[in-house]
């Protein structure tokens, strides 16, 4: 669980098919821009946290995502040593990313981009889910964590785009655990 020193806000953003496909091969298995600028104007100005593979995915010319402070989970050194080179705070764990987070910019709330292995892991603790489903049937090996009853869709945008392909952004919220610490 995050400390007193983190935000109460951590979401997850991702975009998916309606089987939860996220990735295939290191990359996402579409193209939608749309989705991109949805994503760029949901994490601007906040920190986002992402793990080594999700770093290496985005081409080099915008990475670090501008806008946002970029937090790595990556152990190895010499992957750290070139991501910090180009602009990204590296950290070994989830934990630390989260502590890292909470010493940037806009960190009423912090955005676990990816992998899958990093959304699992913030499942615990984030309370915001942002998730653009992709009407294709694009085959994959990264999957999008699923969410169990604790989470409320509480908001549903469906589009087209000009070649006809459906989307949707779906925001969905989870109340807070009632064990947490409030003191």
């Amino acid at each position: 669980m995050p400390s007193d020193s983190t935000p109460t806000r951590i979401g997850m953003i991702w975009a998916q098919t309606p089987d939860r496909v996220i990735g295939a091969d290191g990359s996402m298995p579409w193209h939608l821009p749309e989705d991109l600028a949805h994503f760029r104007d949901r994490t601007h100005g906040h920190p986002v946290i992402m793990g080594r593979r999700t770093w290496d995915s985005f081409p080099e010319r915008f990475r670090p995502l501008p806008g946002r402070t970029n937090i790595v989970v990556s152990r190895r050194q010499q992957s750290a040593d070139a991501m910090r080179a180009a602009g990204a705070v590296v950290v070994p764990g989830f934990q630390e990313a989260l502590e890292a987070a909470s010493e940037a910019d806009g960190l009423d709330l912090i955005w676990v981009i990816g992998g899958a292995t990093l959304y699992e892991q913030a499942l615990d603790v984030a309370t915001l889910a942002e998730i653009t489903v992709i009407e294709t049937d694009a085959a994959g090996d990264t999957y999008a964590p699923a969410l169990d009853g604790q989470w409320t869709r509480t908001s549903l945008e469906e589009h087209r785009t000009d070649s006809g392909t459906g989307y949707r952004f779906e925001r969905w919220e989870r109340a807070q655990d009632d064990h947490e610490d409030h003191s």
